[in-house]
């Protein structure tokens, strides 16, 4: 098959190697996928670069999420056939050296999900990691039906999806964001309301919508960047769900004023939240996407061979969406 990997950490330009690879056959609890669409996400490209955690394995296929055809079923799988459209996550993580960045994947079945016929394979490949944890961050302590959910960066990869589930689950959704442009997408994925953090005062917004109650629950994509306002505007028995802290990795947790509110810090990274709850985060998105018509945005689309370019883009760090790779050209 055709793969792109990299057995050094480093610049993609430098470490990626397009070629030739022997294609898995599917083992016990497994199913074989040929490839439609990868998706890059940026822990993907931070793992490949490096600055994520060091190599764990001496050849890497990057990239964790697909799309595409189960074409092989392993002994002992019983959910899907061959034939059967599917999305999936986890490609390269913990334990898994070879990723989506190829023509075919072997991987065991619980980590992928039916695609419905109207989903595109390029769409499939936006569900993975910004779906999952989208829901995850949402729905990982109960349902949110009549809560107020703030959700930071409403027009990302996780916060877009973030708004859709959020609303879906009945919740009334502030969304945070940078720009006009990004405001009209938070907007359109069914916002109630939308600050734009660089012009409005974000605390004084946020408590007028909520009456001065504040906010249940936040999704948060860059929490010690963010907690400094965050604080001020959170309920009583809230819960800030955190999944990325890039403005500051190592922030200072003032644990007074946590308490005095009874805040829950909820931190998840994807591959290591427990099995049954990525399996009803799973069900869930199936039932969502049979419910209506979603948005699922690509921020742009690459050739394989242009893998290294798809990770230059999400690197660069001005995408809406999703970049993807699609792995049949």
């Amino acid at each position: 098959m055709k793969a792109v990997w990299y057995e050094r950490a480093g610049a993609a330009p430098t470490v990626l190697t397009v070629g030739e690879m022997p294609t898995p056959d599917a083992g016990s609890g497994e199913v074989r996928v040929r490839l439609e669409a990868s998706g890059v996400n940026p822990a993907d490209v931070g793992r490949r670069s490096g600055n994520y955690r060091a190599m764990e394995f001496p050849r890497v296929i990057p990239n964790s999420d697909g799309a595409g055809i189960i074409d092989q079923v392993g002994e002992g799988v019983t959910r899907f056939a061959v034939g059967d459209r599917v999305w999936l996550f986890n490609g390269q993580r913990n334990g898994r050296a070879f990723g989506t960045a190829a023509e075919y994947i072997t991987l065991a079945d619980y980590l992928v999900t039916p695609l419905p016929q109207d989903v595109s394979f390029a769409a499939g490949a936006t569900l993975g990691i910004p779906c999952m944890t989208a829901w995850c961050a949402l729905f990982a302590d109960g349902p949110i039906a009549g809560q107020t959910v703030l959700v930071t960066g409403g027009a990302g990869a996780v916060g877009h999806y973030a708004v859709q589930l959020a609303k879906w689950g009945g919740a009334r959704v502030i969304a945070t964001v940078s720009s006009q442009v990004k405001d009209a997408e938070a907007r359109l994925a069914g916002a109630d309301t939308v600050v734009n953090y660089r012009t409005e005062d974000v605390v004084s917004k946020v408590m007028a919508f909520t009456e001065n109650r504040g906010v249940d629950r936040v999704i948060d994509v860059d929490f010690g960047g963010n907690l400094a306002t965050t604080l001020k505007l959170m309920a009583m028995n809230s819960t800030i769900a955190v999944y990325a802290t890039n403005g500051n990795r190592t922030p200072t947790l003032p644990v007074r004023e946590l308490m005095e509110k009874c805040i829950t810090v909820r931190a998840l990274v994807l591959f290591a939240l427990p099995p049954p709850l990525l399996a009803a985060a799973q069900a869930d998105i199936t039932k969502w996407l049979a419910s209506g018509t979603r948005a699922h945005n690509i921020a742009g689309q690459f050739a394989l061979s242009e893998t290294a370019d798809a990770h230059l883009a999400v690197e660069k760090g001005d995408k809406i969406g999703t970049v993807i790779v699609d792995c049949a050209r």
